[in-house]
């Protein structure tokens, strides 16, 4: 799992839960996979990022030296933290570990890289 996917993932849809966001990332294993950095398509992404997500992402990769805790204004100029942004988000690929819920701790567990989301019928 990308980490971008990550900042859009939600526990919303389980019975009860108000907003289901962020989720709570532990990673046991990751690998990095080197892409092709396109500043135009970080730049089209950072308006649909939750930057408290992208940090905390960061915090549990072990990246905050890279990622500032609060995105800054002129962040598009800054051709160096695109690049690390890019890094975060689509180079770390999280194989196993799991997402929490922070309203009920419900845990989906990340395998193979694919976190599996799937509730059972009395969660729904």
């Amino acid at each position: 799992m990308k980490l971008s996917t990550y900042n859009f993932l939600t526990s919303v849809a389980i019975k009860g839960v108000k907003v289901g966001f962020p989720l709570k990332l532990t990673i046991n294993k990751k690998e990095v996979v080197e892409s092709e950095f396109n500043p135009t398509f970080v730049e089209r992404i950072l308006p649909k990022l939750d930057w408290s997500a992208v940090y905390g992402a960061a915090q549990v990769a072990e990246l905050t030296e890279d990622i500032p805790a609060v995105q800054p204004e002129n962040i598009v100029e800054n051709e160096l933290l695109l690049q690390k942004l890019h890094h975060l988000l689509f180079e770390i690929d999280v194989l196993e570990g799991q997402l929490e819920c922070p309203e009920t701790g419900r845990v989906f567990p990340i395998s193979d890289g694919i976190p599996n989301m799937l509730l059972n019928e009395d969660e729904v």
